[in-house]
């Protein structure tokens, strides 16, 4: 029996949003077009966007549906810097790659906020580079993943936000690693747009949405035919949003978050237990309760992975999001973590379906990869 630890990458599906999927794919029709079928199709994306709005305090207009947070990240950096001619972009170091590349494609300049050694935003800088725009008469676009998905890290978005807005600036937030698991306030608060994923709360893949302030209404990559409120062209796919509502519907009760950093907290002290040299990344500062991104000195993640997977434990080296790649880490190396010791960090996540036997069998396999380096004397 396979165990899985790799929430942060995907969580599995929750019946609910499977059924609701199901259900959608067995309707014939166009949301588009005004006849019976049309009209229960649309009905379902409808309720799906009410759902999603309720879950993330956005108001239903501003759900814009997108086909990945990916879209929705791009959508709302290379749509608002072309919308609001923004002369500069601001981007985390340690934000997920959707967020640096579609800064690269921008055409303006791109400035990149370090962090301290716990993965935490340089806010001295980020205001020192927002007060230069500001007495330069410049527009910038501020980007921020609120959890970083690697490590966990909660980056202070109130303080963010605070520096940002209210002001011509423009506040983009990456809430896909946050959704369920942190309150949020869209409509209340002065955050510009904000990107968020179903699969990462046992949705299906393939559907994310952008929340949209009315002002950035103009931010579109997608003219299309006026679809999602001629904010993102294309036929809704009615089945993955229906699946993505009846996910934001069913995720509070499928997941216990006293009980998942109970799991995590058992994580880490059988880890220091079993390899008392291991390191904790971002342990001082304040993260989900759903991560732990580790390393024990010596032992590549490559080796370690293809031990633990052999028996069957579903781990990851960081981002799912790199084309398959294992090694050093973006966000580890920001940090200032050596290479050497980055290309040893593991990520073990943990979400709705997470139970107590998945770290013992965790451990179980865990040892064999001790026992194989300490015999071998040294990582391959």
């Amino acid at each position: 029996m396979s165990t899985y630890l790799d929430h942060n990458a995907s969580a599995p599906l929750l019946q609910q949003a499977g059924a609701a999927i199901q259900a959608a794919l067995a309707m014939t029709g166009n949301p588009s077009s005004v006849h019976g079928q049309g009209r229960a199709l649309r009905a379902l994306i409808d309720t799906a966007r009410e759902t999603v709005a309720a879950r993330t305090g956005a108001d239903a207009k501003q759900v814009v549906f997108t086909g990945s947070a990916t879209e929705a990240i791009t959508q709302a950096i290379v749509g608002g810097v072309k919308a609001f001619g923004v002369d500069g972009v601001a981007v985390c170091a340690t934000d997920h790659a959707a967020a640096l590349r579609a800064a690269e494609e921008c055409g303006v300049p791109v400035h990149s906020i370090g962090v301290d050694s716990e993965g935490i935003i340089d806010l001295a800088a980020l205001l020192t580079l927002i007060d230069r725009a500001d007495a330069a008469g410049e527009k910038l676009l501020v980007t921020i993943a609120w959890v970083n998905n690697e490590t966990g890290v909660i980056q202070p978005r109130s303080r963010i936000e605070a520096m940002v807005g209210p002001s011509p600036h423009i506040l983009v937030i990456d809430a896909v690693q946050a959704l369920g698991k942190l309150a949020l306030d869209f409509a209340a608060s002065p955050t510009d747009m904000m990107a968020i994923s179903a699969h990462k709360i046992g949705g299906p893949a393939g559907v994310g949405a952008l929340l949209v302030k009315g002002h950035a209404d103009t931010v579109r990559l997608v003219p299309g035919g006026g679809q999602e409120q001629g904010r993102r062209g294309g036929t809704e796919s009615a089945a993955l949003i229906a699946g993505f509502g009846a996910a934001c519907d069913a995720f509070p009760a499928a997941f216990d978050a006293e009980r998942v950093a109970g799991l995590v907290s058992e994580f880490e002290t059988r880890l220091l237990a079993a390899a008392p040299d291991a390191v904790i990344f971002s342990r001082a500062a304040e993260r989900i309760g759903t991560t732990v991104n580790f390393a024990v000195p010596g032992i590549r993640n490559t080796v370690a992975m293809m031990g633990l997977d052999l028996a069957g434990i579903a781990v990851s080296s960081g981002s799912a999001c790199s084309s398959g790649k294992v090694g050093r880490s973006h966000v580890l190396s920001a940090m200032g973590v050596t290479p050497e010791l980055s290309e040893c960090g593991l990520r073990a996540s943990f979400g709705w379906s997470s139970r107590a036997e998945d770290i013992d069998a965790f451990f179980m396999a865990f040892e064999t990869v001790l026992s194989r380096h300490h015999r071998n004397g040294a990582a391959a």
